[in-house]
C-alpha cells in the first residue's frame, strides 16, 4: 500500500516487511510500472522523471535494464551496484557484487566477498580494456564522467531495442536482447569469456594467455618464482625478476603489445603527457616498472605508471592490438635472451608438431597409392592447423610408475581410442591417462586431432589436457582426473541416478550448454565436436560438467558453416541426420546431439534401444508423441519427483525437442539455447518433428542399423564407423 506520508509499503498484518521512503510528501500520490520496468511513485499522473518521489531503478538488485545505472558518485554520497543472487531461486543478496572502482582510471569489478574475482580492464576511452568494445549495434551505454572519475554507467531506455545485462549467481555477468516478436531473450555477450578473466590467475609479473595450452607466461625480464609448482601447472606463486634493475641508465623497456592492462594498486597517472615523456619519468624513478598510455584514441595523450607487481595482465584478441605496456628490464637481459637461445629452448614447453604424431598414420596407412594421397592431404591440414601447438610432455618412467605399470586395477574405462587408467603422479596429483591402442587405427588419428583441438582450449566446462607421452611406439595423452566419472554412469544407473537431484542435473545441462557455446562462439577456434554424448560429458567431485574426447572434433573456419565427409564417424543415437544420411556436419549437428543429450538427462532413457510397451519409437519419438499430447513432464524419470521445478523442466524438455528438430535449419543456435536454458518465463517456439522419427519393428528394437529408413524408401551410406 502507499501509506499516508507518501511511502511503499508491504505489511502482513500489523507487520511492516518493506519500506520505501520517498523523498518528498504529496498529497495524491499514484504507483506506476513503467514500459521500461521501472516501478515509480509519482505525485500524479502528469509527473516528470525529475518529480519521481521514488524508483525502483534507484535500487538495482543482480539486473540492470536499459533507464538503469551503476553509480559510484562520492560528491552526493550515491552508490549503486548489482548484487547477485544466493542461488537461482533465491533472490536475497548472493556473494558477488558488480560495481564501479575509480582507482586512477576507472574500471568495473567484480567482488567476491570484498575481493576481486573479475576485472573489466580500465576504461581506456573507448571501452573497458578487457571487454567487448562499445558502442556496438546492440549496446551503446552512456558514461558519465567527472575529470577522471566515472561517476555513472548506464545503457538510456529504447522502446524498440530491449537489452539487460544480469550478474548471475556465479559471478558472471550475462547480456541479452529480445527478439523483434519480443517472445525470446537471446544470449549476445558474457563475461567472463575465459579462464583468464578471472583475477590474477596467473599471479604477480605474468601474462595470461588464453589460446595456450600453458596459459601462464612470465613478462620478459621474469622467471617463475616456485619453478617446481610451476611444473605442476600451479602460477598462482606468478615470477619474479631474473635481475635487478639498474637504475644507472642500464635499463630499457620491453613492449607488449595487445594486452589487458594489469590492476592498479601502486601507480601514477597524467592525462596531457605523451608517450616518450612518459618513457623519460619511468627511468627517472627507480620505482617504476612499467609504462603505458591508457588511452587509445587517435591523437590521445597520457601517461599510467606502475610501481610494483604487475597483476592481472592478459593477452588480447587482434582487434586491440593497439593497446600496448612498456615493461622495465634490465638491458643486460636483451643481451642475454639472444645470447642464450639454446638454453632457452630447453627451457620451454616441448613443442609438439601435430605433424610428427600423425606421421605415424601415414606409415601405417600406405596400402595403395590412393591411401597415401588421402594421408598426405590429411598430413598437410594438421601441419596448417598446428605449428604452434605447446604441449608438455611426460617421460613414460613416470607415467608406468604413477599407473601402477597400468595395472588392471588402475583402469577406468575404454574406448575406440584405448584404455584410461587412474595415475598418481608423484607430486600427488591424481590424472588420467589415455593410452592409444596399438590396434586401434582411429586411435592414431584421434590422438593427433585431440592434441591439435584441445591443446588450444581453455574453459571450465572442457577437460583440461595436461600433457602428453610419445616414447617409441606408445602415444598417451594426460588429462585432469574427474573424480565422478561420466554423465552417463550416473544418469543410466538406477541407483546412482538417485543421488542426482533435479538442481544438480539442471546445472550439469547449463554447464554443458556452457561448455559448447564457449566451442562454438567464444573460443579462438569455432570447434564442432561431433561426438557429443553423455559419456563423453565428465564429471568433476562438485559434479561440474566437462566436455571430453576431442578425436573427432573439426576446426571451422570463421566464416565456414558447413563441411561434408565420405567417412561418418560418430556414435549411433547422437547424430544428426544429416550427418549419418549425407555426411554434412556443422555446429547444428553438435546441437542435435546436446538435445538428445538433455532428453536423457531428464528421462534416464538412452535414446538409442529405447522400448516402450504402447510402440516402437525412440526416445526422441517417445518424448515428441508426449509433446503433442501435452504430457511431456510424463517423460521426467520418477527419482526428480521430490526435487523437480515443474517449469524449468518443461522448459529444458522443449529446448531438448528444438535441437532434435529434422532439418538442420529449424535448429536454433547455441547463444539462443543458452539463453532459452536460462532465461525463466521467456515464450519458446514451438518445435517440429524430430530427426529419425520413425518406428522399429519388433524384431530390430535395440539394434543398430547403418541405415535410416523413412516411409518405404531406404537410405544407404557406404562408410559409417560407430564408436
Amino acid at each position: 500500500m502507499i501509506s499516508e506520508n507518501a511511502s511503499l509499503v508491504i505489511s502482513s498484518g500489523r507487520s511492516i516487511i518493506w519500506l520505501a521512503n520517498s523523498s518528498r510528501v504529496a498529497s495524491n500520490p499514484v504507483l506506476h510500472l513503467l514500459d521500461s520496468g521501472n516501478l515509480v511513485l509519482v505525485h500524479d499522473t502528469s509527473s516528470t522523471t525529475e518529480e519521481y518521489l521514488w524508483q525502483s531503478f534507484d535500487y538495482p538488485t543482480d539486473t540492470l535494464l536499459p533507464g538503469m545505472k551503476i553509480v559510484d558518485d562520492n560528491e552526493a554520497g550515491v552508490e549503486r551496484y548489482l548484487t547477485s543472487w544466493r542461488s537461482p531461486d533465491d533472490p536475497s543478496p548472493g556473494e558477488y557484487v558488480h560495481r564501479i572502482q575509480n582507482r586512477g582510471l576507472a574500471q568495473m569489478v567484480t567482488l567476491r566477498g570484498g575481493m576481486k574475482k573479475y576485472r573489466l580492464g580500465q576504461w581506456n576511452g573507448i571501452c573497458y580494456a578487457g571487454a567487448q568494445k562499445f558502442p556496438s549495434a546492440v549496446y551503446k551505454p552512456e558514461f558519465v564522467f567527472r575529470e577522471e572519475r566515472m561517476i555513472s554507467v548506464g545503457e538510456p531506455y529504447q522502446s524498440l531495442l530491449l537489452v539487460r545485462a544480469t550478474l548471475d549467481t556465479s559471478g558472471a555477468i550475462l547480456c541479452h536482447t529480445m527478439n523483434l516478436r519480443r517472445d525470446k531473450w537471446n544470449l549476445v555477450t558474457m563475461f567472463p569469456l575465459d579462464t583468464c578473466d578471472e583475477y590474477a590467475t596467473c599471479g604477480p609479473n605474468c601474462i595470461c594467455k588464453p589460446d595456450r595450452p600453458i596459459r601462464c607466461e612470465c613478462l620478459k625480464g621474469f622467471a617463475p618464482k616456485f619453478q617446481k609448482d610451476w611444473d605442476l601447472q600451479d602460477w598462482s606463486g606468478g615470477c619474479t625478476r631474473t635481475k635487478p634493475l639498474n637504475c644507472n641508465g642500464g635499463d630499457g623497456f620491453h613492449q607488449v603489445v595487445g594486452v589487458k592492462f594489469p590492476d592498479m594498486s601502486r601507480f601514477w597517472l597524467n592525462t596531457s603527457m605523451s608517450l616518450g615523456e612518459c618513457r623519460v619519468e619511468c627511468l627517472k624513478n627507480c620505482g617504476c616498472t612499467a609504462f603505458a598510455n591508457p588511452f587509445i584514441t587517435t591523437g590521445s595523450t597520457g601517461c599510467l605508471m606502475w610501481f610494483d607487481d604487475l597483476i592481472d595482465t592478459k593477452q588480447l584478441p587482434s582487434a586491440y592490438n593497439n593497446q600496448h605496456i612498456y615493461i622495465r628490464v634490465p638491458t643486460s637481459e636483451f643481451d642475454f635472451d639472444m645470447g642464450l637461445e639454446e638454453e632457452k629452448e630447453k627451457k620451454r614447453p616441448t613443442r609438439l608438431i601435430v605433424i610428427s604424431i600423425v606421421s605415424g598414420v601415414l606409415v601405417s596407412a600406405i596400402i595403395n597409392g590412393s591411401v597415401l594421397f588421402v594421408a598426405r592431404r590429411k598430413r598437410q591440414a594438421v601441419k596448417r592447423n598446428s605449428e604452434d601447438v605447446e604441449l608438455p610432455t611426460i617421460k613414460m618412467a613416470t607415467i608406468l610408475q604413477a599407473t601402477n605399470n597400468f595395472s588392471v586395477e588402475n583402469m577406468i574405462g575404454h574406448g575406440g581410442f584405448g584404455p584410461v587408467y587412474k595415475g598418481y603422479m608423484p607430486t600427488g596429483e591424481v590424472i588420467a591417462v589415455k593410452r592409444m591402442s596399438r590396434s586401434s587405427q582411429l586411435g592414431l588419428e584421434e590422438f593427433g586431432n585431440e592434441v591439435m583441438v584441445i591443446a588450444k582450449l581453455q574453459h571450465r566446462n572442457i577437460v583440461r589436457l595436461l600433457g602428453c607421452c610419445i616414447e617409441e611406439e606408445e602415444r598417451m595423452l594426460i588429462y585432469e582426473y574427474l573424480d565422478n566419472k561420466s554423465l552417463d554412469y550416473f544418469v543410466f544407473d538406477n541407483s546412482r541416478r538417485t543421488h542426482l537431484t533435479w538442481p544438480k542435473l539442471f546445472d550439469i545441462i547449463m554447464g554443458t550448454a556452457r561448455g559448447l557455446l564457449y566451442l562454438h562462439h567464444d573460443s579462438r577456434l569455432k570447434i564442432i565436436h561431433r561426438d557429443l554424448k553423455t559419456s563423453n560429458i565428465l564429471l568433476d567431485g562438485n559434479l561440474t560438467p566437462k566436455i571430453s574426447d576431442f578425436g573427432l572434433a573439426r576446426i571451422f573456419e570463421e566464416d565456414q558453416s558447413l563441411a561434408r565427409t565420405k567417412r561418418v564417424v560418430g556414435t549411433f543415437g547422437y547424430m544428426a541426420p544429416e550427418y549419418a544420411i549425407d555426411g554434412k556436419f556443422s555446429m547444428k549437428s553438435d546441437i542435435f546431439s546436446l538435445g538428445v543429450v538433455v532428453l536423457e538427462i531428464i528421462s534416464g532413457k538412452k535414446n538409442r534401444g529405447y522400448e516402450h510397451t504402447d510402440h516402437y519409437l525412440n526416445l526422441l519419438g517417445h518424448a515428441w508423441l508426449l509433446w503433442k499430447e501435452n504430457k511431456i513432464i510424463e517423460l521426467m524419470d520418477e527419482c526428480l519427483k521430490n526435487t523437480f521445478v515443474e517449469n524449468e523442466v518443461k522448459r529444458c524438455m522443449q529446448v531438448g525437442l528444438l535441437c532434435v528438430q529434422k532439418f538442420a535449419d529449424d535448429r536454433p543456435t547455441m547463444p539462443s539455447v543458452f539463453s532459452m536454458l536460462a532465461s525463466d518465463g521467456a515464450v519458446l517456439p514451438e518445435p517440429k518433428q524430430p530427426g529419425f522419427f520413425i518406428e522399429r519393428s519388433s524384431s530390430s528394437s535395440g539394434t543398430s542399423s547403418p541405415f535410416v529408413e523413412s516411409g518405404n524408401k531406404t537410405i544407404t551410406i557406404t562408410e559409417l564407423e560407430a564408436r
